[in-house]
């Protein structure tokens, strides 16, 4: 693994380590508006608004997380985008009601977030790290059949799904990104993902298997409008769903803030996390209003920086100014829609592998002679897995119910706490980090 590097990096090297960043995010940023505009019948020109200011406000976004000061930002190297659970929610609100009313929800859901946030904080002292560690292990496992998914191809039920060009484009991948981290020195080994996607894709474009078509037909400029689609409107059912999914959105992202807390070295305190939620919640208002949706930390980033070992927040402004531009620009992001799939879903492999490491060695601290920590991890990573396989397991709950315990994050979240406080009462509380 690439040496750890907590020392500032130059710009140029920085931008080269945001495109990665960019890179590895990408695709779960994207999925959301494709999914919830092809849902809701959305036209090209409207399509084309949603994915362009999507992938700005992504940018925008992230950049309210690193901006620390007193009032919101965690500060910590996060990249933010969008909440992949509150596509079905998002859906049923646009077809029961209006687009509009869509709109308003996520804006009352990013104001409930933003309110509550300094109550919320106060979780930190349910995480010690038997918690902890295996949330962050139950993150990086959940996230690797999305990893497998696309090395097949993205859509397990199609005919083609593990074609030997997918195969070949994956695998090859995986073995690029491992031979510059064993072989490459100094900053060529940080950036071994980003080499394996270019490569992987450049290779894919020898074999006839990528298109140069999105780039030629994207327009050269595209400008955030606030209400795109109409003045927002409310309802309480709607605005009541989406706080919901806020809240799932918040267990997730405290699982990601303390993973960081342990790659950085650093305690994640109260006040962070009500700065990291302050942050999340703005993020939703500004979703809300510029006709976009929730944001929320993606986890997808922390295997990318336990990888690269460079540690600081630079790459990450980089990251989020690159995001933005794609967004004013969509002829720039186009070129990040020609990776193949095959390709995207090998460098996947790599990063989730590297969080369920991570989230490994910090169960390295807790005692396991302890009986107790034995069986709070073992039903917590056996709960969260088997939801993650089998989402559908709550189906007869009712629909609220669903949308927290369809999550196999949420589920391994609240199973570890839980157990934790019923195990071992005030004890489990005052173990130190």
């Amino acid at each position: 693994m690439a040496e750890e590097v907590n020392r500032q990096v130059s710009q140029g090297k920085s931008a080269v380590l945001g495109l990665q960043h960019l890179l590895a995010m990408y695709s779960g940023a994207v999925a959301v508006p494709l999914l919830i505009g092809t849902a809701l019948k959305f036209n090209s020109e409207q399509m084309t608004y949603l994915v362009s200011i999507d992938i700005f406000m992504c940018g925008l976004a992230t950049l309210l997380q690193l901006l620390r000061n007193r009032y919101f930002g965690i500060g910590l190297p996060v990249v933010l985008g969008c909440a992949i659970q509150a596509v079905e929610p998002l859906k049923m609100i646009g077809k029961q009601f209006t687009i509009g009313t869509m709109y308003g929800a996520i804006i009352v859901a990013g104001c409930f977030v933003f309110l509550i946030a300094g109550q919320f904080s106060r979780i930190k002292k349910l995480f010690p790290p038997v918690v902890t560690g295996t949330l962050i292990t139950v993150i990086g496992l959940t996230l690797i059949p999305i990893a497998v998914q696309n090395m097949g191809g993205g859509d397990a039920t199609a005919k083609s799904f593990g074609s030997l060009n997918d195969l070949f484009l994956s695998f090859l991948t995986v073995i690029i990104i491992v031979a510059v981290q064993r072989w490459g020195r100094g900053f060529l080994s940080s950036i071994a993902v980003l080499i394996g996607l270019a490569a992987g894709t450049i290779i894919a474009l020898a074999m006839g298997t990528v298109s140069l078509a999105p780039i030629a037909q994207a327009r050269w400029f595209h400008f955030p409008q606030p209400f795109y689609f109409g003045l927002p409107q409310f309802e309480w059912s709607s605005s009541i769903t989406m706080i919901i999914i806020a809240l799932v959105s918040m267990v997730e992202s405290t699982g990601v803030f303390f993973a960081l807390g342990g790659i950085l070295k650093q305690d994640i305190a109260a006040e962070d996390l009500k700065r990291g939620y302050r942050a999340e919640g703005l993020a939703q208002i500004l979703g809300g209003i510029f006709n976009t949706f929730p944001y929320t930390t993606f986890s997808q980033n922390v295997g990318l920086l336990q990888l690269s070992g460079i540690k600081t927040k630079r790459p990450i402004y980089w990251s989020a100014v690159l995001l933005m531009l794609m967004g004013l620009i969509p002829k720039i992001g186009a070129f990040a829609t020609i990776i193949p799939t095959s390709v995207l879903g090998g460098a996947m492999l790599v990063m989730f592998s590297m969080i369920s490491v991570q989230g490994i060695r910090m169960l390295f601290q807790v005692d396991f002679s302890d009986q107790r920590n034995m069986l709070i991890v073992a039903v917590s990573l056996g709960l969260g897995l088997g939801v993650s396989v089998y989402p559908t397991l709550f189906e007869f709950l009712p629909r609220t119910a669903q949308l927290f315990l369809g999550n196999g994050i949420v589920v391994a979240s609240l199973s570890s706490v839980l157990l934790n406080v019923i195990l071992k009462g005030k004890a489990g509380l005052t173990e130190q980090k």
